[in-house]
C-alpha cells in the first residue's frame, strides 16, 4: 500500500498529534486552506508524506475528519490542508484562529504514482476544492520540472467566486513551461477565461493521449463526465489516475464509509488508476 506515517512502532495510532495553525487562507465563501506546524519540534524534523496521501484532523470537543495533505513534499517549512465547511467539525475548523491548536494523525493511503508520470506529457483536471490533492501533485511535478514533458491544468468552479487557490491559478497562469485553462460553469460580465463544464471544455482543448497521463479530482459527477470525456479523447484506463478522498470518514477501514465495490478508499486507495475502478465506479458516481 505505500503507505507511511508519523508514528512510531508500538504507538497508538488513534492518538493524534498537536499541530498549531500558522496561517488561514480564505479561498472561497466557504472554504478555507491551513496551514500548521507539528507543536513538537522532532516531529517537525522526522515527518514525510507522499503526494496523493491524507490525514485526520482534530478539533478536540468536536470529532475528526480526513482531508488530503494539499500542499506538496517538496515544500516541508509547514503542511497544509483545505477545508470545505459543510458539517459539525468542518464548522469548527471554520471557526478557529491563527494559533490555535489542531490534532493530527496521519499520513494514511496510497499516492500518486510519480515514477509512471516521468517523462509522460501530464493532464491535471480539477473542479472545486477537488484541486486540493491535484496541487499537491502539481507543485511536486514543477518543482521536479526536468522530469516530465508537457504540462496541462484544466480547472473549473461553478462561478468565479468558486474558484480555489488563486494564488496558485495565478503563478500557473504566468509560468511559461504550463498551459492553464481556467473555466466557470456561469461566467460574469468582467470574467475573461472559459465558460462551460469541465468535461466539455476537456473536449474543446482536444489534449493529445500520445505519451500522456491524466489525473483529475472533482466532485463525483464531474468525475464521472470527465473520465467518459478522456475515453472520447482516446486515453486508456491506465492512462488516468483519479483520488476518491472525499468519500473517506475514519481513515483506517473500521467504519466502512467507503466502501465502493470491493475497496474500502481509505485502505486501498485514495489514489486508482481508472482501470482498477471502471468496473464499480458507475454504480457510486
Amino acid at each position: 500500500m505505500n503507505q507511511r506515517n508519523v508514528f512510531p512502532e508500538g504507538k497508538n495510532i488513534y492518538q493524534p498529534h498537536l499541530m498549531e495553525i500558522i496561517n488561514i487562507i480564505p479561498e472561497t465563501g466557504d472554504t478555507k486552506t491551513f496551514h500548521i506546524q507539528f507543536v513538537e519540534a522532532s516531529l517537525h524534523e522526522t515527518f514525510s508524506f507522499l503526494s496523493g496521501q491524507f490525514a485526520e484532523y482534530s478539533v478536540f470537543g468536536e470529532g475528526e475528519a480526513t482531508f488530503c495533505i494539499s500542499s506538496s513534499p517538496t515544500r516541508m517549512d509547514h503542511l497544509e490542508f483545505s477545508v470545505k465547511r459543510v458539517g459539525r467539525v468542518t464548522s469548527a475548523l471554520h471557526q478557529l484562529n491563527q494559533g490555535d491548536t489542531i490534532g493530527f494523525r496521519g499520513p494514511y493511503g496510497n499516492h500518486f504514482p510519480l515514477d509512471r508520470l516521468k517523462g509522460k506529457n501530464l493532464l491535471f483536471i480539477g473542479g472545486g476544492i477537488g484541486l486540493a490533492p491535484l496541487r499537491s501533485l502539481i507543485h511536486n511535478v514543477l518543482d521536479n520540472r526536468s522530469d516530465y514533458q508537457d504540462i496541462t491544468i484544466l480547472y473549473g468552479a461553478r462561478s468565479p467566486q468558486d474558484l480555489c487557490f488563486k494564488y496558485d491559478l495565478e503563478a500557473w497562469s504566468r509560468n511559461p513551461l504550463v498551459r492553464m485553462i481556467t473555466t466557470v460553469d456561469v461566467g460574469e460580465k468582467d470574467w475573461k477565461g472559459k465558460v462551460g463544464l469541465v468535461p466539455m471544455v476537456l473536449e474543446e482543448i482536444r489534449p493529445s493521449a500520445d505519451g500522456a497521463v491524466a489525473v483529475t479530482c472533482g466532485p463525483p459527477i464531474m468525475i464521472r463526465y470527465t473520465l467518459k470525456s478522456l475515453e472520447k479523447l482516446a486515453f486508456t484506463p491506465s492512462q488516468v489516475w483519479t483520488t476518491l478522498e472525499m468519500k473517506m470518514k475514519c481513515g483506517l477501514g473500521k467504519c466502512g464509509r467507503c466502501n465502493v465495490g470491493p475497496i474500502y478508499v481509505c485502505k486501498d486507495g485514495p489514489v486508482f488508476s481508472f482501470e482498477e475502478i471502471r468496473n464499480f465506479i458507475s454504480d457510486e458516481f
